[in-house]
């Protein structure tokens, strides 16, 4: 077996079990320990892995430890690979139909892209993606009320809650803040995940959108489970084990080309 071969296989089992053991790697591989642990530091090199005395875990960076950054800044962030996301993602829309948009940078690059003249009818608690949506003057466009979430310009609560349920979407666009092979799609903000399930409730496609930085990465609180999941679109950057997985988990994935 190749080195290549041999290291994507430690890989998958490690995306798929959190943690993997030398003794059990050297028995399934036929490699000595030497070996693996010199296919472990390479994988610990890249930042997919954390050695430690008996083999190594999975690297999940916790959201609950990193800064969110305002949505307004967030749009320029990784701005090429979400501009392609939301192009494919609005190339799912058809003339006439009921979308949600969630709240979210990624989203906002749905927003944009969606087709001239649709006659759409757009549902959202964001209000960066309501002002993009309304330079349509042939789309339909709700904005749910609540409170006001400043950092993502979201409107977020009970309120806003009961209001989804007067909707019945064909598609509901979803960002997430870090997706976890074991939590799903998480979200920092307990508010906002409790807005994403209300969304979830109320559309027959669940897509959900995200760039290659939300991959590995485990939110606060889970708001929508794989098998809930129809569509996800990432880029060509996100990570190619972890697509696999998507894929062997039910999920249809797009994944859109950067320029």
């Amino acid at each position: 077996m190749i080195v290549a071969e041999r290291r994507k296989m430690i890989r998958e089992k490690l995306i798929k079990n959190k943690s993997v053991k030398v003794s059990e790697l050297v028995e399934l591989l036929h490699v000595s320990e030497e070996t693996i642990r010199r296919d472990l530091a390479q994988l610990e090199k890249e930042g997919i892995a954390e050695k430690n005395y008996g083999g190594a875990i999975l690297i999940e960076e916790p959201l609950s430890q990193s800064i969110i950054l305002p949505v307004d800044e967030r749009t320029q962030q990784f701005s090429k690979e979400k501009e392609a996301i939301g192009k494919a993602a609005a190339q799912l829309v058809k003339e006439g139909q009921i979308i949600i948009l969630d709240a979210g940078s990624t989203t906002w690059y749905v927003a944009k892209n969606l087709p001239e003249s649709g006659d759409l009818t757009v549902i959202t608690n964001a209000m960066n993606v309501a002002e993009e949506c309304s330079k349509d003057d042939s789309a339909s466009i709700y904005l749910l009320g609540g409170k006001l979430r400043k950092n993502s310009m979201s409107l977020v609560g009970p309120q806003a809650e009961i209001e989804l349920q007067n909707y019945n979407a064909d598609y509901v666009f979803l960002g997430t803040s870090g997706i976890s092979l074991r939590q799903g799609f998480t979200s920092s903000d307990l508010y906002e995940a409790n807005m994403k399930k209300a969304m979830v409730r109320a559309g027959q496609k669940i897509v959900v959108v995200a760039d290659h930085s939300k991959l590995q990465k485990a939110g606060l609180t889970t708001f929508c489970q794989f098998e809930e999941t129809n569509i996800f679109i990432t880029s060509e950057l996100a990570d190619k084990e972890m697509i696999k997985e998507f894929k062997n988990r039910g999920i249809e994935v797009i994944i859109a080309p950067v320029e």
